[in-house]
């Protein structure tokens, strides 16, 4: 981290994509921490720029749209609505939130393009790529599935296998096909413009490896060292892509093509400064191209490359941006111990929790900054959240904040008392309190946003124990002086978690600065041990935080096991055929219709029902292992299929006389096999 003074900061969040609504894993891996990190520096009284956007280009739009048979711009309209809505509603306070189908960001991507090409940075190729015969068109990395040559995995994308994660190019497929048609693409010339990254390794080297070795993230660093020490080194990397959803190519001979979305997405950045500035009337260019900024990148682990190496050596290429001072990528956030996945709909998504929720945005904040995944992946559990809130926003922060204001009203009407001696233990307290801030400010500045919110927490817990160690409830019958010297020092420390814990709680932040009337605290008067002076009135107490019950969990949990067992069913695939039999092996089967004539589950079983029925010959006994499926009583009067000649089998004591056949669905459930009409027992099936 940089010891400069800088004059201000230009903060950025990965441009989430608008294909799909935001998740939990979303806010873990760099929305909430950006917001903490930002809200910090402007309780500092700093000069900032909070940018984010959304981006909608790249393949993966375009294959959603031709699913659902609808444009791509319907889908970003769509998509980006939910998600800035949802990030208003959650408390995400970016200063600007544009979109990189806006025209400002379409000028501006194509006049950094036309600068690199100008200065001739690209490498201009023809090369072959998978094209699509029957569709007409050639394949985008993501319209190309096939098998990892790594892990075998049979569903990678043409540009990475999501199973283990490794870097591929559609040629390193196996059996590669198109999600167009099925079928298997063949490899056509095209012509593409390639930035040359090896031409960067020396400068990309020092500035990452050595001027950044003490301040980056070891998981960013260590990304980034595989990437600039692999053997075969940096590679060129096409910059252009063939589609016509994006940013045009702005060069002759390149219709038909469009900006690679890594090389058009981050440049969002800066043309959604520019909406910026222009609607606040400000210069945007100091933002980006003045040394005196310090600019931040927030992404998660995936995006690492993109922002460290490719983005980088964009700007220093055209010479006149500033390169980012830091870019703490967390790692990923699992759910319930399985990894979250948006085809799967294994999430936890912003819109559903903001109305499953309403009013409790702090505590989705607090845990997911509580188990951030800022060094590993992490998990998210729907019972740690519980826990979480339950036994320390209620039970420590809320618990605390209540007692004084209560105890206050309740001893001194509301008024603030006059603090009196100070007892050993008094300054001790309050030098701990003067103490926290600035802890808590250190670890926000090296990104350790877990380890500040622990702090705060722990600012809390002296706030408790100072109450419980010093009784005022007792002492207020005899000393009241010191009671009052008590809260008093109470409500400071209340005062002050006010101030630090804004950043990471804005919402509680606002009804506890509410209820002491202390708006307008910033984090330069967080410290002092006299925010709240003798004689000064405070508001009424409310409650900062409820508890979850277990069935509001439960039922959350049963949301994610429903979509399991969707997602399951849905992806379920047909057994295989089984070898050819001979036709007279067939014949050996005396397959009837049959009618139930009683039905009865069968003692000390689960799954067995024991059947009479009427076989048109004679009334048999049958035993069926399908009471997870069936009620008896739903089964007397049915007729069904039956293999009638299968040898007797005893089962619990018990001689069944044949088999009733079913059909089982994808999702596991039994179907019976029954005559569209009524048929006579023991009609054959043949």
């Amino acid at each position: 981290m940089s010891k400069r003074d800088f004059k201000r900061y230009t903060v950025t969040s990965a441009l989430p994509y608008a294909n799909g609504p935001l998740h939990i894993g979303h806010l873990a891996g760099c929305y909430i921490p950006s917001d903490i990190y930002v809200r910090y520096l402007r309780s500092l009284g700093k000069d900032v720029a909070y940018i984010c956007g959304s981006d909608e280009h790249g393949v993966a739009i375009t294959i959603k749209a031709k699913k659902e048979g609808v444009t791509p711009q319907e889908i970003v309209d769509r998509y980006h609505g939910i998600m800035k809505s949802s990030f208003e509603e959650f408390g995400i306070s970016f200063d600007h939130y544009s979109r990189t189908s806006a025209p400002v960001h379409h000028e501006t991507a194509s006049a950094f393009f036309s600068d690199l090409y100008e200065k001739g940075e690209f490498l201009e190729q023809s090369t072959e790529q998978y094209y699509d015969e029957e569709a007409g068109q050639f394949l985008a990395d993501r319209y190309i599935e096939g098998t990892c040559p790594k892990c075998g995995y049979e569903q990678a994308y043409g540009d990475q296998c999501e199973k283990c994660g490794t870097s591929l190019s559609p040629t390193d497929l196996i059996n590669p096909k198109s999600k167009l048609s099925g079928n298997s693409p063949v490899l056509k010339e095209t012509k593409h413009w390639f930035l040359d990254l090896a031409r960067y390794t020396d400068f990309l080297k020092k500035w990452i490896l050595v001027d950044h070795k003490g301040d980056w993230k070891n998981n960013v660093l260590g990304q980034c060292r595989s990437w600039l020490e692999a053997g075969d080194g940096l590679q060129a990397r096409s910059m252009t892509r063939d589609m016509d959803w994006g940013v045009p190519v702005p060069v002759e001979g390149a219709e038909g093509k469009v900006l690679y979305v890594w090389f058009d997405a981050p440049i969002g950045y800066i043309s959604s400064t520019k909406e910026w500035a222009a609607e606040k009337g400000l210069d945007w260019e100091p933002y980006w191209k003045d040394q005196d900024t310090k600019l931040v990148h927030f992404i998660g682990k995936d995006n690492i490359v993109f922002h460290c190496i490719i983005f980088p050596a964009i700007l220093k290429t055209h010479g006149e941006y500033v390169l980012p001072d830091n870019v703490p990528a967390n790692e990923f956030l699992n759910l319930e111990g399985d990894k979250i996945s948006t085809s799967r709909n294994w999430a936890v998504w912003l819109h559903e929790y903001l109305k499953d929720f309403p009013g409790k945005q702090d505590v989705l904040r607090y845990v997911l900054t509580a188990n951030a995944p800022e060094t590993k992946d992490n998990d998210f559990t729907w019972k740690d959240f519980q826990g979480r809130n339950n036994s320390e926003l209620v039970a420590i922060f809320g618990n605390f904040v209540n007692r004084a204001v209560v105890l206050t009203h309740k001893y001194f009407q509301g008024s603030i008392p006059e603090r009196g001696d100070l007892s050993p233990y008094d300054q001790e307290v309050i030098d701990e309190l003067k103490a926290y801030p600035n802890k808590i400010a250190a670890s926000i500045e090296k990104y350790r946003f877990r380890e500040a919110l622990s702090l705060v927490m722990d600012f809390a817990r002296l706030g408790n124990k100072y109450l419980a160690d010093t009784e005022p409830w007792k002492t207020i019958k005899e000393d009241k002086e010191r009671t009052a010297t008590i809260l008093n020092i109470a409500l400071n420390i209340a005062a002050n978690l006010g101030v630090v814990c804004e950043p990471f709680l804005p919402l509680t932040a606002e009804k506890l600065s509410s209820m002491l009337n202390t708006r307008g605290l910033k984090w330069t008067d967080a410290g002092a041990d006299n925010l709240l002076k003798g004689g000064e009135e405070i508001g009424k107490a409310e409650l900062l935080f409820e508890k979850v019950e277990d069935e509001v969990v439960d039922a959350q949990v049963q949301k994610l096991m429903e979509a399991k067992k969707q997602n399951e069913a849905a992806n379920a695939t047909v057994p295989a055929v089984k070898e050819n039999i001979s036709f007279d092996d067939f014949t050996k089967l005396d397959l009837r219709v049959v009618t139930v004539l009683e039905a009865e589950k069968m003692k000390k079983s689960k799954k067995l029902i024991k059947l009479t029925v009427d076989t048109g010959l004679e009334k048999r006994t049958v035993l069926s292992g399908i009471a997870e499926h069936f009620n008896p009583e739903e089964l007397i009067g049915k007729q069904v299929t039956m293999l009638i000649n299968l040898a007797p089998r005893k089962m619990m004591g018990v001689e069944s006389e044949g088999m009733i056949l079913m059909a089982e669905d994808k999702d596991g459930a039994l179907r019976l096999m029954m005559p569209h009409e009524a048929t006579a027992p023991g009609s054959p099936i043949s």
